[in-house]
């Protein structure tokens, strides 16, 4: 019944969106969205953030560019996050990251995303024996960074896509969509400065991702943007003494696929389009997804406020005692207008020997549910080999 009902309630909610995007409210929707979703329970602690934070085996989702900074020559990691958790037991994401400083100017880096939506019953009858059908959808990723100078590093990362979520139906193609998509990223940390009271170093990164062509499931079917977004944040160390560090961060992250036109309906009507605006949305079906990386910036039918809106922003916080305990804080916030998505988030950091523990917890404070909701996340971290000189 659980699958039966998540059905039910997945395809009620792409519906409210696509109502939500038609009306003053237009929510930006597009295809693969878990690829946003924060894969690791660190950066799920600060609030969904991981562009500018201290590197980590996760650091390939957030900013690639990070690993050139890595302390440790490699490092893999296992995250495992349930996904609507209170409605049903067998949706989650998990996540497998590897990276290896090959010198002291370089590393590479890959992961494997897995999305699995659980186990769906089919059946066109109730005494019809049900299909067993288990959408889901993986990303695999390689990356390359490169230090190109003591403070300043670059990355590129290649990503295959594949979306199994069509439903067979025995006469049309069920085949799964897939697609190819890129990051650019960079990554800056200074030299560690003294201050009056505390050692402190600065923090920023930049990342656009998942830049590729829309993706589609038949050849009838709709093109859908795939989730490309821009991501930049800055940071804070606070090296209070050998023991004790607080580092604090911000991010912001949009978008950058069109927004939908706002509809304009023939007088006495409230589902036919005038001719003016079915051009409208044609057009904006018809954007080229590379020029929407640019377009997508001053598109929004309202204008600089409408765009402003779009920016989503977080802030974190993350205290390290002897870099073996650590506690973390963060906040996550989206225009009511643009998803409502506001919650605040907590976790914890343990580190053994060569072993990182992670946990984090998420408390919605929207009217929205979030489907992450009492949800406690893990994530598990190895680091092999010698260490670089200490840099942090």
């Amino acid at each position: 019944m659980k699958r039966i009902t998540f059905s039910l309630l997945a395809i009620f909610t792409i519906f409210c969106q696509d109502v939500i995007a038609q009306d003053n409210n237009r929510v930006i929707t597009t295809a693969i969205p878990s690829l946003l979703v924060a894969g690791d329970a660190r950066s799920a602690a600060l609030g969904d953030q991981g562009v500018a934070t201290r590197v980590d085996a996760f650091s390939q989702q957030w900013n690639p560019a990070k690993f050139a900074f890595s302390e440790t020559r490699q490092g893999f990691g296992l995250a495992y996050t349930p996904y609507l958790r209170e409605l049903v037991n067998d949706i989650n994401i998990a996540n497998l990251s590897y990276f290896n400083r090959i010198n002291e100017r370089s590393s590479v880096a890959a992961s494997i995303r897995y999305f699995s939506l659980g186990e769906v019953e089919l059946r066109e009858t109730a005494e019809q024996v049900a299909r067993i059908a288990s959408p889901n959808e993986f990303a695999i990723d390689l990356s390359y960074a490169l230090r190109l100078s003591e403070e300043f590093s670059m990355a590129v990362a290649g990503r295959f896509i594949q979306s199994n979520l069509r439903i067979p139906t025995g006469i049309a193609d069920a085949s799964p969509a897939s697609t190819f998509a890129a990051d650019i990223a960079m990554f800056y940390r200074s030299e560690e400065k003294i201050y009056r009271d505390f050692n402190g170093r600065w923090r920023a990164g930049l990342n656009v991702s998942n830049i590729g062509p829309k993706i589609k499931y038949d050849d009838a079917g709709d093109e859908n943007f795939l989730p490309t977004n821009f991501k930049a944040g800055a940071g804070f160390d606070f090296i209070l003494d050998a023991a004790n560090t607080i580092a604090v961060s911000v991010e912001f992250n949009k978008l950058l696929v069109p927004t939908p036109p706002k509809p304009e309906y023939v007088e006495g009507s409230t589902t036919e389009l005038t001719p003016e605006s079915q051009d409208e949305f044609t057009d904006y079906k018809n954007t080229n997804e590379f020029s929407a990386i640019f377009s997508s910036w001053n598109d929004a039918p309202d204008g600089i406020s409408e765009e402003l809106k779009e920016i989503t922003w977080a802030l974190g916080a993350e205290y390290w005692f002897e870099d073996s305990f650590a506690l973390r804080l963060g906040y996550f916030n989206e225009s009511e207008e643009k998803g409502f998505r506001k919650f605040l988030t907590m976790g914890a950091g343990f580190k053994y020997s060569t072993i990182n523990i992670d946990a984090s917890y998420l408390f919605s404070t929207s009217k929205v549910q979030n489907p992450l909701e009492g949800t406690l996340r893990f994530g598990l971290t190895f680091n092999i080999g010698d260490d670089y000189y200490s840099e942090y």
